[in-house]
């Protein structure tokens, strides 16, 4: 199978401490929670934004630990995320310890030095490619856990003893396709399984900005306003509007989006969820290098 990984520039951005709250309360995200049964997984949606993340003390960093203690214990983890592109073929890893993959250059090396040695979860992985019908999914022990994954699991649970494994992005298949897989990889949370989609809803690496640290408001309008359009959208479950996303905010969404890779995750936990009974709650916001969204959304609980 063909990787794309690590052919887009990532961020450089080396990010001081900052302070930025969530939007609503962690109690509230509970409350907020439908009446699905007790045992059933919540799903993620994680703007991930920098790689450097996983290793500053700032507002997002300090709200993923914080979030963890709101979170269930899980039976295992899976993982969609934005660096995981894999054209022709959807995949996911069945290594029983996935390697920690540095897949970026030019930071610091403690950032190289980091590891996150969860195991996987073979077994679990395999219910996965049984759910799954829109596409036959293809077990590998290629690729691993890469730093959409890890850098964020590193802060919600920090002691890395939950399985964890990857499903891969088909890069050739357009938004709908996603969305429905998602919905299929939805039995898997009365299994036990917490389903995270790790991207940004608003990603464009050539139209960043040197801007330290994370603000509440982007720095150029065009991301705002997308950023703004998935917030409302999200607010009345107009799952149709999102994944039609190049129809939100007019003009606004070519630019923000201006490849789906990091979009497409956010569409998975989208699908994972119940669109009828479960609130979307918005758990953070706010933008890094002023244009990259943060947006964390939690379905369920």
């Amino acid at each position: 199978m063909t990787l794309k990984a690590g052919r887009r520039r990532l961020l450089k951005t080396t990010l001081p401490v900052a302070a930025l709250g969530a939007l609503s309360t962690l109690a509230e995200v509970v409350g907020a929670a439908s009446n699905v049964p007790a045992q059933r997984m919540p799903v993620l949606f994680i703007g991930h934004g920098s790689p450097m993340n996983a290793i500053q003390d700032n507002g997002f960093s300090r709200f993923l630990r914080g979030w963890h203690a709101h979170l269930p214990t899980p039976r295992a983890i899976l993982v969609v995320s934005a660096h995981w592109l894999t054209p022709g073929v959807t995949a996911v890893g069945v290594q029983a310890h996935p390697k920690t993959l540095h897949d970026f250059g030019g930071f610091p090396q403690p950032l190289f030095d980091l590891d996150y040695p969860a195991p996987g979860a073979p077994e679990v992985a395999r219910e996965a490619v049984a759910v799954v019908r829109r596409t036959q999914v293809q077990p590998t022990q290629a690729w691993g856990l890469d730093h959409g994954s890890w850098t964020v699991l590193h802060h919600l649970y920090p002691a890395a003893d939950i399985p964890v494994f990857q499903l891969s992005i088909d890069y050739d298949r357009p938004a709908a396709f996603h969305h429905a897989v998602g919905r299929e990889l939805a039995a898997l949370r009365d299994r036990g399984v917490l389903i995270i989609g790790s991207g940004n809803v608003v990603h464009n690496l050539r139209a960043t900005d040197r801007i330290d640290g994370l603000s509440p408001t982007a720095s150029r309008p065009w991301a705002q306003a997308f950023d703004d359009a998935v917030k409302r959208a999200l607010a009345v479950r107009d799952d149709i509007g999102l994944v039609n996303y190049g129809r939100l905010a007019g003009d606004a969404a070519a630019t923000a989006v201006q490849t789906p890779d990091h979009y497409f995750p956010f569409l998975y936990a989208l699908g994972a969820s119940d669109s009828l009974r479960e609130q979307a709650v918005s758990v953070f916001e706010g933008f890094q290098a002023g244009t990259l969204s943060m947006r964390c959304v939690q379905f369920g609980g």
